[in-house]
């Protein structure tokens, strides 16, 4: 809170600043300004038309047969001849281009889209919402990551309309499944060389040197033999919508419950922070639904977990007797309602510059296997895959042994990432202290995984500024109009210090 808070400060204090901080060259300048007054309704308007694909995958239709996709490619094939940019098609992945040079910078962004619940939304999440909140674009995608593929195609058109001589090329990559399969795109690199020098504009100013690996626990309870129909006992828990958002929904029901349960459930719940909850009858059946507030997983403190709340709520007592009371038991055991893991055996730890580990209930979904609790975690360096996987397990282990447990557990642990090798930093700090007025800025680590990993020389520049809440992945995904404008003009000026 304390960082957020100084951040906040210094962002306030930009435009007093904006003129001791470091410069840009003159070319770079101007050509940021002339996107600006030129481009500013045009980038919105691409916004638009990309925002009105739904380009969520859809496993049960082929990629290469989506017409939500077909649809999205086409519009940007369309658009690069429009702004007179040359254009690749190589399935999954487009590549945009400008200029000439064996040397080469790459803009690496997706087209792809998170699930979204519509009914959540004032309108529709595929059409980009201008008037439900003045000053703000809504829709799935704004921010991640087609608000950024509109600027960087501007940004483009702007450095092609000046004839600003380049020694470098260009390149706008567009993968279209980054949300959910890398693996087209890691084949591709297999024999595609990509850009020597690279920046990924799916992140966070000023800089992102450093990423959390992403992991993935699934923890299942069987189905049990039925109950004594006389003891108060969970017989539903269920919530979240998706592995990597923090869930927002969650809901219990009770069976032979009584009133006094009710109150003492509404009491517990009173004292939690940012979430609500509705109770209802039927007979002897209390449910008990619960909202929270989603988020990006890898950010877990912008939002508030209805899963986890709504176990603690629920703590009133042990749940013993049925397969979703042992996984509202589990909850509360091993994870609670805190961020970090404390819970769960040693699994906790932390870096000085990537931060803590964090651990968050994602999901909760009953299939043919039993109940399924989905984690994400988000790991920094520190502990080896192995170690961390065998303290996972032991944990779990630990729990199932003292509470005389049928469930399972399966564990995918992903890699932490940092890149020591971006020469081109101090030249991405440059522009960024420009165009904020904020002075001596300083590379960051995220929780989110982007392909910056997978190209050389490669960090995250944007489109999030520091302090603010990262909407992509939420229900309220939106940039502001202001905040489009101003990554127009950085991403116009970044790319001409860079390939001029």
């Amino acid at each position: 809170m304390l960082k957020k808070l100084v951040l906040a400060a210094m962002l306030a204090n930009a435009n007093a600043t904006a003129h001791a901080a470091a410069t840009v060259s003159d070319t770079a300048a101007a050509t940021a300004r002339h996107a600006r007054q030129a481009y500013s309704a045009k980038v919105i308007d691409s916004l638009a038309a990309m925002v009105s694909f739904n380009t969520v995958a859809d496993p049960k239709v082929p990629f290469e047969k989506n017409p939500q996709h077909i649809g999205f490619k086409r519009f940007i094939k369309q658009e690069a001849a429009r702004l007179g940019l040359d254009y690749a098609d190589h399935g999954y992945i487009m590549i945009v281009g400008l200029g000439q040079g064996k040397e080469r910078v790459g803009v690496i962004t997706h087209g792809d889209v998170q699930p979204v619940d519509p009914s959540k939304w004032k309108q529709s999440p595929f059409k980009l919402d201008r008037t439900s909140e003045p000053g703000l674009l809504l829709g799935r995608g704004t921010e991640d990551d087609k608000g950024p593929i509109a600027t960087a195609m501007y940004a483009m058109k702007a450095i092609k309309d000046r004839n600003v001589p380049l020694k470098k090329r260009i390149e706008l990559y567009i993968y279209m499944a980054e949300e959910s399969d890398w693996a087209p795109l890691q084949a591709f690199l297999k024999t595609h060389t990509p850009p020597q020098t690279n920046i990924t504009i799916d992140a966070e100013y000023p800089a992102v040197t450093a990423e959390k690996g992403w992991g993935a626990v699934r923890v299942t309870i069987p189905e049990m033999g039925a109950a004594p129909g006389s003891t108060a006992l969970v017989s539903h828990f269920s919530g979240g919508f998706f592995d990597s958002q923090i869930p927002e929904d969650a809901r219990a029901d009770i069976d032979n419950a009584d009133g006094a349960l009710e109150q003492a459930i509404r009491a517990r719940a009173a004292q939690q922070p940012g979430m609500s909850y509705q109770y209802a009858w039927q007979g002897k059946r209390l449910s008990v639904t619960a909202k929270g507030l989603s988020a990006h997983s890898s950010k877990p403190e912008d939002g508030v977990n209805a899963i986890a709340m709504l176990a603690d709520a629920l703590a009133v007592q042990r749940w013993r007797g049925s397969q979703a009371g042992l996984m509202v038991d589990f909850v509360n055991d091993m994870i609670g309602t805190g961020l970090t893991g404390d819970k769960f055996g040693k699994i906790a730890y932390s870096d000085d510059f990537m931060g803590p580990m964090t651990v968050s209930p994602t999901t909760l979904k009953a299939n043919e296997q039993g109940l399924v609790l989905g984690i994400n975690l988000r790991r920094p360096r520190g502990k080896t895959t192995a170690d961390l996987t065998a303290e996972i397990n032991t944990a779990f282990e630990a729990w199932r042994e003292q509470n005389q447990v049928r469930a399972t557990l399966q564990a995918q642990i992903g890699e932490p990432w940092v890149q020591d090798n971006a020469p081109h930093l101090p030249t991405l700090m440059k522009v960024f202290s420009h165009y904020t007025g904020i002075q001596d800025p300083q590379p960051v680590s995220v929780g989110g995984g982007t392909n910056s990993r997978l190209f050389p020389r490669a960090v995250s520049f944007g489109p999030t500024m520091p302090g603010k809440v990262y909407t992509g992945h939420s229900e309220h995904e939106h940039i502001t109009e202001k905040q489009l404008l101003l990554n127009l003009e950085m991403y116009t000026a970044v790319l001409v210090e860079l390939a001029k």
